[in-house]
């Protein structure tokens, strides 16, 4: 009898969930020919997006990060100015206020919920400060009762970047409907996926006009093929659309799971030494990423090589943007920031897991824990 080969599983950190309409309404796409930045699927999907967060208006775009570059340019935000932004967030965030030529200003975050430390944040405002890009981070959403009013009282714009937080609420509202304009991503490893794909919502018609007017290469309303400022090409596609409008459709039914999954881990984690990324206050937290800390950072690293031979992919908590070569030519210490940067991991957290995927995960952290 020939020895049987025991295949491991392979628990990725994320994988999208295509359980609805999407191939329906792609092959829609391709056997109407539609397939570029025209077709019935914007549209509806836009409308879909503005309606599910309670907005006026959504501009689809081909990724994230030009959203959120899209939605400073909007705002006029430029050269000489400031935008004040959490160290601790994708470099998207960063980058997106770098191409625009204004200066990111970081902020520390706090200790509890991960999020923008709004004390922090009025500290760091100056006399050429325009904006606070607020960072929706892994689900959870920032304390909005406290940035807004800074924000208001310094005459600041509010971008929420809300690539994270796609279905978070914070006091019953959705991430997203609080600033002037907010952006989102539905890259593959988001809470709904348009493959690549991004959008930029707001209640103002104005901002509307000027993110539709430069993500279509400046082209004139009413004079066609007349440009008349410097545009750039933002689209998003027909298909990517589609695919958008299908996982939208389920969108309860992804949040519903990743919050079962969440309850999975944090029931699992008890009495271990991990700290799990809990909800703090009255917010509805998504986890975009179910996350945890350990005790010492440096347990962080040989616990991810562990989970990695049994197969779990993880990955490290965002390292803080102020540490890394091309923002760190001032010396700055952000503690907290650093701190969960240096201690936390992103463990599996995509909607098809299950009880026991989930098991697994726990159990292998365990037995790395009683083995050092």
């Amino acid at each position: 009898m020939e020895n049987s080969v025991q295949v491991l599983k392979q628990l990725p950190v994320y994988q999208p969930s295509l359980i609805g309409n999407e191939k329906k309404y792609v092959l829609d796409c391709l056997d109407s020919s539609w397939i570029s930045s025209k077709g019935k699927y914007i549209d509806l999907f836009e409308e879909g997006v503005a309606k599910y967060l309670g907005v006026n208006h959504a501009a689809a775009v081909c990724n994230g990060t030009v959203a959120i570059h899209l939605a400073l340019l909007a705002l006029g935000i430029g050269e000489g100015d400031e935008v004040i932004v959490p160290t601790l967030t994708y470099i998207a965030s960063v980058n997106a206020i770098t191409y625009t030529g204004a200066t990111p200003v970081f902020i520390d975050s706090l200790a509890d919920s991960w999020q923008m430390d709004p004390a922090d944040l009025e500290r760091k405002i100056t006399k050429r400060t325009k904006a606070v890009l607020c960072v929706h981070l892994y689900g959870h959403p920032c304390d909005m009762d406290r940035i807004m009013p800074i924000a208001k009282e310094h005459d600041l714009f509010v971008v929420e970047d809300c690539a994270e937080s796609f279905g978070s609420l914070y006091k019953g509202q959705h991430t997203g409907s609080f600033g002037d304009i907010a952006t989102f991503s539905f890259y593959g490893n988001k809470t709904i996926t348009t493959g690549e794909g991004g959008m930029v919502v707001m209640n103002d018609e104005t901002l509307y006009d000027r993110c539709v007017h430069f993500k279509g290469q400046g082209l004139a309303k009413h004079r066609q093929y007349w440009h008349d400022v410097v545009g750039y090409n933002y689209r998003m596609t027909n298909i990517c659309a589609a695919i958008g409008l299908a996982q939208l459709e389920n969108i309860d039914v992804f949040l519903n799971q990743k919050k079962q999954i969440a309850t999975w881990y944090k029931e699992g984690f008890e009495g271990t030494g991990l700290t799990f990324h809990e909800p703090v206050g009255d917010v509805y937290h998504s986890y975009w990423m179910c996350s945890v800390l350990v005790a010492s950072a440096k347990d962080r690293d040989p616990l991810r090589d562990h989970l990695a031979k049994k197969g779990i992919e993880t990955r490290p908590l965002f390292y803080p943007v102020h540490t890394m070569p091309m923002y760190s030519q001032k010396f700055a210490r952000f503690k907290t920031a650093e701190d969960l940067g240096w201690r936390g991991m992103n463990l599996p957290s995509y909607p098809g897991l299950s009880k026991e995927d989930v098991e697994h995960v726990v159990d292998s952290v365990k037995s790395f824990f009683g083995n050092v």
